[in-house]
């Protein structure tokens, strides 16, 4: 059983950096597809980022492709999400979410239905 828990969210200034946390209390890690999610204030989840199995493979969504990295540390069995220069709009509960299976999904890779288990999530505020 795979039970997730997100870490790292808290308050960070807009042109800093962030780099939230995924682990696995239950199941290795390293044996299933993850996908980071976020959710701003009013409005649907949004996919941003997915790593395949091992670390093979990565998928983007086009709105954060090239300032958000996804990273898989196989030794640590976490998946984190860096997030360069944030902005106001990156204010959000960020999820990590794990699928079995050993690529990101091709066709809607952000397709929540896809991914049998979530985290609770985490706070990120981005302020000045």
């Amino acid at each position: 059983q795979v039970q997730l828990v997100e870490s790292g969210g808290g308050l960070v200034q807009p042109g800093s950096h962030l780099r939230v946390s995924c682990a696995s209390s239950g199941s290795n890690l390293d044996y299933y597809t993850v996908g980071w999610f976020r959710q701003a204030p009013g409005k649907g989840r949004e996919g941003l980022a997915c790593v395949g199995v091992l670390g093979k493979g990565t998928v983007y969504a086009d709105s954060v492709a090239g300032r958000f990295t996804i990273i898989r540390d196989i030794h640590e069995n976490k998946v984190d999400l860096r997030v360069d220069n944030p902005k106001l709009e990156d204010t959000a509960i960020y999820y990590c979410a794990a699928k079995v299976g050993a690529d990101c999904p091709t066709d809607s890779p952000f397709d929540r239905s896809k991914y049998q288990y979530w985290g609770q999530g985490t706070q990120i505020t981005v302020s000045s």
